[in-house]
């Protein structure tokens, strides 16, 4: 094949479907997905599962014999999506066998609301990941304060980690600070850290959804001719952060170890704005060790018109520095952006697990 899709891969960026369903596992349209639009792993949020339960296609039997033994939402919702992801992995296991480990991921998110409580994240990723008991698994765990500790413990303990909502550059530079703490710990633990991988999504439509809002409401010129350019340049950054990190020589003692760097993942990169082109946070984020998770309409927008570079980051930093500082200028606070948006990140799936378990419930009742 020689389709967009196909192009992206081969010059370095690994697609990920951002969704999943029982339905999209069993009727083998997720297995298709691997040969038609080089597919090779699927990430999940609360706000994945509360859509495919809500819709409630091909949970009916799992629900009626978790309701029969007295289940409750709680415990309904993690043995059904633990499930679903152990199923996906199965999908998977020949990407994941045929990349070392790099690709066939699927990964589940820690509860929403452990976002600020370390030892409860910690407790959770390792029971998620005894639970699926599949190599190819990763625990999604957030870039909050509390979750750097619980990601470098969880690393520590030979389990690969998806760090999510990840926002800001200095918070991106203490996400690999904690990974590269916990893969040390791993290799003194006696781990063997080549088969601990991890990857850092960076999320970026929400970005300039949240910075044009206040360049909109700053007014003048200057402002609006920087309209829908932030996120790219702090993806872009990202992956300069990314290169310096894993470049230094604490790193290199590791990797002589087998050790694997953590790779940017471009997250949230549907396009949110109907004027723009919405293969944008796909075609301008290329670079090689990258992965890219897209919601499955973003995905067939790039497979059917999306023009693919080799390359459209590396050669576009210093451009993208002056891009933020330009965003400063006009008076909107980076800071204040980003940790406003973690804050959002964590309440918006913390609503949606909300939702996850009501429509549990429900479903539930409905069998009695």
């Amino acid at each position: 094949m020689n389709s967009p899709l196909a192009q992206l891969a081969a010059n370095g960026v690994s697609i990920w479907l951002d969704d999943l369903s029982r339905t999209r596992i069993r009727s083998g349209q997720l297995a298709e997905l691997i040969g038609t639009r080089s597919v090779s792993g699927v990430t999940t949020n609360p706000t994945i599962f509360a859509g495919a339960l809500s819709k409630g296609e091909g949970y009916g039997e799992q629900v009626a014999s978790l309701a029969a033994v007295g289940a409750d939402a709680a415990k309904a919702v993690f043995e059904i999506t633990t499930q679903d992801v152990a199923e996906a992995c199965d999908v998977f296991a020949a990407v994941y066998s045929d990349t070392n480990g790099f690709d066939g991921r699927v990964s589940i998110e820690v509860e929403p609301d452990l976002a600020n409580d370390t030892a409860g994240t910690v407790a959770q990723a390792k029971q998620l990941f005894a639970k699926v008991n599949r190599e190819n698994v990763m625990i999604k765990i957030p870039a909050t304060k509390a979750g750097l500790a619980a990601i470098t413990e969880v690393i520590a303990a030979g389990i690969s980690v998806n760090v999510t909502l990840i926002f800001s550059l200095q918070r991106y530079r203490e996400v690999i600070a904690a990974y590269i703490a916990g893969i040390a710990q791993a290799k003194a633990n006696g781990h063997d850290v080549s088969k601990i991988h991890s990857v850092a999504s960076f999320f970026v439509s929400r970005v300039d959804l949240e910075i044009n809002k206040r360049l909109e409401a700053v007014g003048t010129a200057d402002a609006r001719s920087l309209m829908s350019k932030a996120a790219l340049a702090n993806a872009r950054l990202a992956y300069q952060v990314f290169e310096q990190e894993f470049a230094k020589a604490e790193w290199a003692e590791l990797a002589q170890a087998g050790a694997n760097v953590q790779r940017p993942l471009m997250a949230s990169t549907g396009v949110k704005d109907p004027a723009l082109l919405d293969t944008l946070y796909v075609t301008e984020l290329v670079a090689k060790q990258l992965v890219n998770t897209m919601p499955e309409k973003t995905m067939e927008a790039v497979f059917d018109h999306g023009v693919v570079p080799a390359d459209s980051i590396t050669n576009r930093y210093e451009e993208s520095n002056m891009i933020l500082l330009a965003v400063a200028a006009v008076g909107v606070d980076y800071d204040d952006v980003t940790e406003q948006l973690e804050r959002e990140g964590v309440d918006k799936f913390v609503v949606s697990w909300n939702e996850l378990l009501d429509s549990v419930t429900s479903a539930l009742e409905a069998t009695k």
